[in-house]
């Protein structure tokens, strides 16, 4: 039996439309999936408490998934530029196939990891599954990276050829011996209060979870998307975004589906349809601008707000946090945050909006906490 290659699994939690995957088979070797546990891939912003809680069921499902095709996912700890050549070392793997992340501090950990693969002659082989456009491909005329929504995304429609999504292979050859892995369960992600499982409640984790979603949301909310988006008290958003951020499912599949749906109805399905993937469009222009922008994670992108005068009470904050500022709005917004790992899109700005410009409080503080209790 030839060589196996190793699969690396990150923020690409599914099967379909899974280019590294994809390219792995193709090779025709066995294919050993792997994942790390690494938030130091993360820097700063390694990923909070509700989002480690999402992750923890996502591998399960994940890895029910691969059993279902007699395969398995191998999970280790520790440091992805040691964990993943000490294992490609191990079984004499013939290259490592995964799945670019842009995120500055993940681009880095990217780095960090093919070097050691490459002293070792080990090939480290990358492709792009996360997003609908490279972040070094949509300029402005001079040059530039876009700094303004609008005429980044007028640049995007115009030059944007989204291709189909793939199914995910039938199958592949898998090793003669799987090598130690480390339980799901022992990985520090599930804390041990009621408060996750409460959450957790409210969501499918896993790549047919997130294809339900965006079934039941092209059969129902999107064909008045346009509108019910900005109503709190209406079911009228994909809740896609949990799904999204793992990678259970990716943003070409999400963007045909939506446009065959567009494509099948009367004329009218068209301004839903385009308000919706001008959503997708948000989520592309925040990673670009992130990457050209990487300080902006900490500090604002125009440096003259670095001196603005904020408040130094935390008395504020302490109540936004618990939801009791004693505007409604503002509480059921972060009640609903606490209860769900989600808030509506219209309430975030509201919540954000109050926090920054009523409390004075630093946005650095609200990213914080969003950071630690959203799924998404």
């Amino acid at each position: 039996m030839s060589a196996p290659v190793l699969l690396w699994f990150r923020r690409d939690l599914r099967l379909a439309d899974n280019p590294a995957l994809e390219a792995a088979v193709e090779n025709g070797a066995p294919v050993v999936p792997v994942f790390v546990w690494s938030p130091e891939d993360d820097g700063r912003w390694a990923p909070g408490a509700a989002s480690r809680a999402y992750l923890a069921r996502s591998l399960t499902a994940l890895d029910a998934n691969l059993r279902a095709r007699h395969a398995r996912l191998v999970v280790r700890q520790g440091r992805s530029e040691d964990v993943l050549p000490r294992l490609a070392t191990e079984l004499r793997a013939a290259a490592v196939y995964g799945n670019r992340r842009h995120e500055p501090a993940a681009a880095a950990a990217d780095l960090r990891v093919g070097e050691p693969l490459a002293s070792l002659g080990i090939p480290f082989r990358q492709s792009e599954a996360a997003l609908l456009s490279d972040p070094g491909s949509v300029r402005t005329r001079g040059g530039g990276p876009f700094q303004v929504f609008t005429p980044f995304w007028r640049s995007c429609l115009a030059r944007l050829r989204v291709p189909a999504p793939r199914p995910a292979p039938p199958g592949w050859a898998s090793p003669r011996h799987w090598p130690a892995s480390v339980p799901i369960a022992d990985l520090p992600l599930l804390p041990a209060h009621l408060w996750a499982e409460r959450m957790l409640s409210h969501w499918s984790p896993g790549e047919a979870g997130a294809f339900a979603r965006l079934r039941a949301f092209c059969a129902g909310p999107l064909s008045s998307y346009a509108q019910g988006r900005d109503l709190p008290g209406v079911d009228g958003v994909s809740r896609l975004s949990p799904h999204l951020h793992i990678g259970e499912i990716g943003p070409r599949q999400i963007w045909h589906a939506v446009t065959d749906w567009q494509n099948l109805g009367p004329d009218g399905k068209v301004g839903a349809a385009e308000a919706f993937l001008r959503e997708l469009g948000w989520r592309e222009f925040a990673h670009h601008v992130l990457h050209h922008f990487p300080a902006t994670d900490e500090h604002p992108l125009r440096r003259a707000f670095g001196k603005f005068p904020w408040s130094r009470s935390r008395a504020g904050l302490r109540a936004w946090r618990r939801g009791q500022t004693g505007y409604p709005l503002v509480d059921a917004g972060m009640r609903e945050l606490w209860a769900t790992g989600f808030m509506h899109n219209r309430v975030r700005m509201v919540v954000a909006s109050f926090l920054v410009k009523h409390l004075l409080v630093p946005w650095q503080e609200g990213a914080r906490w969003f950071w630690d209790t959203l799924v998404d």
